[in-house]
């Protein structure tokens, strides 16, 4: 699928784009229902210049899977830290755009205002969809952290040490692994995303929103380099 024609294509463009949305950023919010909850991840093919995006949308009571679609196109953006949205929410929007329903929430493998510009995957997509977005990040970026307590649901704050903002939370998902990182991303609250991973994350480190879209990127992915080393 085609990348954008007005989509940034060097750094200050990407720059000057993350200091436009991120005003539009709306912090505060309720915690989606039991409705619909989607998962979006992606997996690169950096040889032959491709990422693949997966949306996996799941009944936010049981956990099943309802719904899944992914997406196939170029890399949008060079490897640039902290620019990292550029390179995937071309492929991410269109893998959401390919579901049949609107997930009520969309929980991001990345960050959201745990971001030096407090503009992450997380908040960038909720601000161009519209839609309630959450960052659950596997680890803590450039921002400080005191481990959380042993029982699932502690947490502590994770805050940039140049201002001692709170940014996010590490969260204990399971007793005795590693906490994840969760941030704000539109138009929720952090306490109310907390609630939300730890409500996707019954069993597991991370939310099965997060485990089953990395999974079918990743499936997908090997499928195409599967099929193109056949041809």
């Amino acid at each position: 699928m085609p990348i954008p024609a007005d989509w940034p294509a060097t750094e200050a463009e990407a720059l000057a784009e993350q200091e436009r949305l991120r005003p539009l950023v709306q912090p505060h919010g309720d915690a989606p229902d039991d409705g619909l909850i989607a998962g979006v991840d992606v997996a690169y093919d950096d040889e032959r210049d491709l990422v693949v995006a997966a949306a996996v949308l799941l009944d936010g009571a049981t956990l099943d899977v309802v719904e899944e679609a992914t997406a196939v196109g170029r890399i949008a953006f060079p490897y640039v830290p902290g620019l990292l949205a550029f390179r995937e929410l071309p492929a991410v929007l269109d893998a959401l755009a390919a579901l049949d329903r609107t997930p009520a929430a969309v929980v991001c493998d990345g960050y959201g205002l745990a971001h030096p510009r407090r503009l992450g995957l997380a908040s960038h997509l909720g601000v161009l969809t519209g839609l309630r977005t959450l960052g659950v990040a596997k680890t803590p970026f450039t921002f400080d952290h005191s481990e959380p307590g042993t029982t699932r649901g502690s947490w502590t704050p994770l805050t940039d040490p140049a201002t001692g903002e709170e940014v996010g939370r590490a969260v204990r998902t399971s007793p005795g692994v590693k906490p994840v990182f969760v941030s704000v991303g539109h138009r929720i609250g952090l306490a109310e995303a907390v609630d939300t991973t730890l409500a996707l994350a019954r069993r597991y480190r991370l939310p099965e929103t997060t485990r089953r879209a990395d999974s079918l990127c990743r499936r997908t992915l090997a499928a195409l380099q599967a099929q193109t080393s056949a041809n």
